[in-house]
């Protein structure tokens, strides 16, 4: 392996203990990322009512997060490489502490939504090098269960966000309510750079590169062009300049594409390494993710506000049900790696696409046979099913994109995986407004409001099965099986077609 692009050091003795502490930091890090995206929700009646924020505020308070996220994603990836991965990190995790600090203390709610940006901003440095590092590093034999420990971070991070917000509001500490939410994450931080200076080796990619600052400006103007009218549309009846941004935002894009593949042949060091596309696993996966991001978008949020307004129920109930699929996704995504996709491959991502689908659909079931008056453990079978699918599909996923792709393009490629999750994620929140609140009427009397919620739910999980249903058939041009890992370096993209059993 090549000495400048080891980071966690080789196994044996007190490296092998230092290495270990270093991904104990990376995925500590990469938890309280996902747990700031969902954690929000669950406290917007809090800040609603204690800052006095308009509506339109409180969208930019939880979309203004996902759009800085998703628009700086691959720059930071990109950064890493040039930088060094554990520097990028170090700033990325110590921005986001301070941004979350200023959200806590924030005095009006334009400071918040301001204070959200920069959060955002600082996640999109800190993710890409989670599995950068983990990528980069650690010998094929020992990636995959370090990709199922990331699948169960990000099961238990997507729903214990809500929980641990319900609890922080609801025992409103020191008398800060929602701002605990926020201000949580400083001792987190804290420790992360502390540890992170320590434990954490310096790793770059192993040739010179820079960065594209015309690519970095395409591909945050196309993203903006794309999301902010998805984000907005319904607040201002979707205007037809929103339409026009988001069709111009195609053109962008393409742009982006033309320029990067000339940028390529000029001088090696695009901003997005398109090369990586012609490997099948990588370019298959991109298009699953994107559309599993779709999926989860719609559900969580139509879930959230079924549960908080349809069924009045308070934060920490609605907190509360979510743990069965939280430890489904945990349990299943370890083993799905470690045990079932080694033998079963291709089949294992397949069958949790049918089983997350299954889930949803026994969830608007019981929605609709038990109405208002349904209770957390009668939700607990479709959220066990549904998280038992879920994390057969989040850890091998990871692996199967990332595992063809060679090292000196790992932040690159990581940044392009969490670019388009999160892009998945948008296009699913903008699709709320159509199959969620478009079946639900302006001018509501209160006791109109219980009703209404569940039938716009059962509507909207229609959608969710639906798009699983896309997935499963998208995975066909996954690898039936997982490619040979080869010790020693990757065979870069371009110079030989990846050897892929189909």
């Amino acid at each position: 392996m090549n000495s400048t692009d080891t980071t966690l050091g080789t196994a044996g003795g007190d490296t092998d203990r230092r290495r270990w502490f270093a991904l104990a930091i990376v995925m500590t890090a990469a938890f309280m990322d996902l747990v700031d995206v969902t954690i929000v929700n669950i406290a917007i009646p809090s800040i609603q009512r204690e800052s006095g924020a308009t509506f339109g505020q409180i969208q930019w308070i939880t979309a203004g997060y996902a759009l800085a996220f998703a628009a700086g994603l691959i720059t930071g990836g990109r950064l890493g490489d040039i930088h060094g991965r554990k520097r990028i990190f170090l700033v990325g995790i110590g921005g986001f502490t301070v941004a979350s600090a200023l959200c806590g203390l924030a005095v009006n709610p334009e400071m918040l939504v301001a204070s959200r940006f920069l959060q955002g901003g600082m996640a999109a440095l800190m993710v890409p090098q989670v599995l950068s590092i983990v990528h980069a590093t650690l010998p094929a034999h020992e990636r995959g269960k370090v990709f199922g420990l990331f699948g169960a971070v990000v099961g238990l991070g997507a729903v214990s966000g809500p929980l641990l917000g319900a609890l922080l509001t609801e025992w409103n500490l020191f008398g800060w309510e929602w701002r605990s939410i926020f201000l949580i994450n400083l001792p987190v931080g804290v420790a992360g750079l502390i540890l992170g200076s320590r434990f954490i080796s310096e790793s770059k990619a192993p040739r010179a590169l820079k960065l594209d600052l015309v690519g970095v400006a395409l591909v945050t103007l196309g993203l903006l062009m794309l999301l902010y009218p998805l984000i907005r549309g319904r607040e201002l009846d979707w205007p037809v300049w929103g339409y026009v941004s988001m069709a111009g935002s195609l053109v962008v894009l393409a742009a982006l594409v033309a320029y990067e593949r000339r940028k390529a042949a000029r001088d090696g060091s695009p901003l997005v390494e398109l090369s990586l596309f012609k490997v099948k696993s990588f370019a298959a996966g991109i298009a699953v993710q994107t559309v599993f991001g779709v999926a989860l978008g719609v559900f969580f949020l139509v879930w959230t506000l079924y549960m908080q307004f349809g069924l009045g129920w308070s934060p920490l109930k609605a907190g509360l049900t979510g743990v069965p699929f939280s430890i489904a996704v945990s349990v299943a995504a370890g083993m799905s790696v470690q045990k079932l996709v080694p033998r079963f491959g291709r089949k294992v991502l397949q069958a949790g696409a049918l089983v997350m689908a299954a889930g949803v659909l026994l969830y608007i079931w019981e929605a609709g046979a038990y109405g208002l008056d349904i209770a957390p453990w009668q939700m607990a079978l479709p959220l066990v099913v549904m998280g038992v699918g879920m994390g057969l599909i989040v850890a091998p996923l990871t692996d199967a994109i990332l595992s063809e792709v060679p090292r000196e393009h790992a932040g690159s490629a990581s940044g392009l995986i969490n670019t388009v999750q999160q892009m998945g994620n948008a296009l699913g929140l903008g699709l709320v407004s159509v199959v969620f609140f478009g079946t639900i009427s302006d001018h509501l009397r209160p006791e109109q409001i219980g009703p209404a919620f569940a039938d716009a739910f059962q509507n909207a999980l229609g959608y969710v099965a639906a798009v699983l249903g896309a997935i499963f058939l998208l995975m066909f041009a996954l690898p039936k099986r997982p490619a040979q890992h080869v010790e020693g370096e990757q065979v870069p993209v371009g110079e030989k077609e990846p050897a892929l059993v189909s």
